[in-house]
């Protein structure tokens, strides 16, 4: 297959061309138009790497859609994986909670399900993107190296990440914030509220220092990549250094994120936080790292179709000096970098053929085709 009539997002430059794939891998680039009969027109789109998403809980909402409604698990897979497949992702680690969050049970029952799901329909070739997992571990429970533990051995496991969401630091070291996130999440009334803060506290005390010990300890064993999370200080940054971390996952400020990008963690940030112009927890705004240079990898979080927006938007935001192909790195090359993955993340011979072809209307940047290992996929 050829694609012709293209901008060729390429690693350091764009350039006008067309891109020849053969056996789920690009054989060639050229920097003009094929007159191969056949060839695929791009009418003169963005031809990019397929996105690489390392943090995204969107597989939750398709497990459960509405508050104690458990759907179907490959049906609830197909729908996530067509979401974000259309989204321009073509590979995804779906996050998945290891630990307890006060969630009325629903993601902890939904655990092992999600987990066996992504692991079955990966393994029989049900899905377009490929699907990796990333366990996210909530530091603060009893619970949370056992389940760990128990998951750890599965090789679609990539990427590892520590967590502490007790109130009061990292994320939610603006108490406001913090109560009004929990509160209409958990719908709690201030009693039951403070009851929260002070259970999530004493949770913290205890567990939170030992299990971030022993999970990095077995991560660096076992070569597994590792990310922190929340950073918010430079005592946090130092302690993600020495236990070997080398994402940083949305760090809270300015003095965090350049800290971790100085010791060569990835700084990574929300593309939701792009899009919106800044952090829905009162945290610093993406485009403030992306300004000062410090700002590698970008994630759809919570919302699949924020990744490719956000790309685009920071390439055209004149307070940072990212171009084109700088701005498309944060999702593609940086994200596999980050995880060892040498065969994708750049348009260049010999590389997995994972595409998206995107053009722009009315401002706004939208994927028209995808391929995955050649294979059109939306």
């Amino acid at each position: 297959m050829i694609i012709t009539n293209v901008k060729l997002v390429l690693e350091n430059e764009v350039v006008a061309g067309s891109v020849e794939i053969g056996d789920g891998k690009i054989r060639a680039l050229a920097d003009g138009p094929s007159r191969q009969p056949g060839a695929v027109d791009g009418q003169g789109g963005w031809l990019l790497p397929g996105l690489v998403e390392l943090h995204t809980d969107n597989l939750d909402k398709h497990f459960t859609p509405r508050p104690k409604v458990s759907w179907p698990p490959f049906a609830a897979m197909r729908a996530h994986d067509a979401q974000v497949v259309s989204a321009g992702i073509t590979t995804v680690l779906d996050a998945v909670a290891i630990g307890d969050e006060r969630d009325g049970g629903t993601r902890q029952d939904n655990l092992d399900r999600m987990i066996h799901t992504v692991v079955d329909s990966e393994r029989r070739g049900l899905n377009r993107a490929q699907h990796l997992l990333h366990l996210r571990c909530e530091l603060p429970h009893e619970t949370t190296v056992p389940l760990f533990e128990h998951y750890l051995e599965l090789p679609e496991v990539r990427l590892v990440s520590l967590m502490d969401h007790s109130p009061g630091q990292r994320q939610f070291v603006n108490m406001v914030k913090y109560r009004e996130y929990y509160q209409g999440k958990y719908h709690l009334n201030d009693q039951q509220m403070l009851e929260f803060e002070q259970s999530q506290l004493a949770l913290s005390a205890r567990w939170s220092a030992p299990n971030r010990a022993e999970i990095a300890r077995q991560c660096l064993e076992r070569g597994l990549s590792l990310a922190s999370h929340d950073d918010a200080t430079l005592e946090h940054v130092q302690e993600s250094r020495q236990l070997g971390m080398v994402i940083a996952e949305f760090p809270t400020t300015v003095e965090a994120a350049t800290a971790s990008h100085r010791h060569d963690l990835m700084v990574m940030m929300g593309a939701p936080n792009v899009v919106r112009g800044g952090s829905h927890s009162g945290n610093v705004a993406a485009h403030e790292l992306a300004a000062l240079g410090v700002l590698d990898v970008l994630s759809s979080d919570y919302y699949p179709g924020s990744l490719l927006d956000a790309v685009f938007r920071l390439a055209e935001d004149d307070r940072n000096a990212l171009g084109l192909a700088d701005a498309v790195r944060l999702a593609t090359c940086n994200p596999a970098r980050a995880l060892g993955l040498s065969d994708r993340g750049v348009l260049a011979e010999g590389r997995r053929a994972d595409l998206v072809l995107a053009r722009q209307h009315d401002g706004q940047v939208y994927p028209t085709r995808v391929w995955c290992r050649g294979e059109l996929a939306y």
